[in-house]
């Protein structure tokens, strides 16, 4: 318990109406904080006094606020310069997403965006992004939750939010991806690996993906694949200390082929294999394209 009932952590989770609010606000409540959902943001302030009270036994707490009206805007930047002013210990977590991912979600969920008002779900959105700017310029940390499934973005609130479950234990994601859907919102780093020859046009192996053994090897005895590693790996030596010494918790680092299917997964494969091993790294590995059909040729 802090001592004095002080309050160490105080999140207030905002962004995009349909970026996953509910989501990030899940992963600080498993992780033991104190959470309020849908909190207007003139409460926000009083909570935070409520918490750091003398006999408060909150340390850690998080809120959600979500937008009500066109006031709502204004009203939480001021919340936040007020809980700055006092000392208040707060992070603020900013989630969005581009505009047809947020409408597809409101058209699958049948829910409706609260500043639609009767009008179109794409206006509403476009209102939303010009009238949060300044709130994302507040942000300590800013998440894009277009490509990030469910599970995948509580990884990363988590990766990015929480404390480290060790000392100097830099979280790793190799993430797959194929270009021509699209490049990763939240690369940290991006390695393009179509100078490599491509399993695609091997009628026996275009089905198959670089989780298949046909593939790997196919891959992993491709010209040029020796060098690369050569060199990837000794820039990857150097970039993941770096970064962790600039108190980064979670990185990103992005692999991609042409479909996101054959190479790019082979090759986050080893990496995720070699890097793994290392007691300060936590390694993640995501195929964001591989389930998907090959084109034919």
């Amino acid at each position: 318990m802090a001592e004095n009932g002080r309050l160490e952590d105080f999140v207030i989770i905002t962004g995009f109406s349909g970026a996953g609010k509910s989501q990030a606000m899940a992963t600080f409540e498993d992780a033991g904080y104190f959470c309020v959902d849908n909190l207007p943001p003139e409460m926000i302030g009083s909570l935070a006094d409520l918490f750091g009270h003398e006999g408060s036994k909150v340390e850690r707490a998080a809120v959600a606020s979500d937008v009500r009206g066109g006031d709502y805007f204004d009203g939480l930047v001021k919340v936040v310069d007020d809980l700055e002013s006092r000392g208040v210990p707060y992070r603020l977590l900013f989630l969005e997403a581009g505009d047809e991912v947020l409408i597809n979600r409101f058209k699958e969920t049948r829910r409706r965006h609260p500043l639609a008002n009767g009008g179109s779900v794409e206006r509403a959105i476009s209102g939303e992004r010009t009238m949060l700017a300044p709130l994302k310029e507040r942000a300590d940390v800013s998440i894009d939750t277009s490509d990030l499934s469910a599970s995948r973005l509580r990884k990363v609130v988590a990766d990015k939010m929480l404390t480290r479950t060790g000392v100097g234990r830099l979280a790793v994601t190799f993430m797959t991806f194929g270009f021509k859907h699209g490049s990763p919102r939240d690369a940290d780093l991006t390695f393009d690996v179509r100078f490599l020859p491509n399993p695609h046009y091997e009628s026996e192996l275009r089905d198959l993906t670089g989780l298949d053994r046909e593939v790997i090897d196919y891959v992993e005895n491709s010209d040029g694949i020796q060098e690369f590693y050569e060199r990837l790996m000794p820039l990857l030596d150097y970039l993941l200390p770096a970064y962790d010494q600039e108190g980064k918790s979670h990185l990103t680092v992005c692999i991609g082929c042409t479909g996101g299917r054959h190479r790019s997964v082979v090759i986050a494969e080893h990496l995720a294999r070699i890097y793994d091993q290392r007691d300060d790294l936590l390694v993640d590995v995501v195929h964001r394209d591989v389930e998907k059909p090959p084109r034919r040729a």
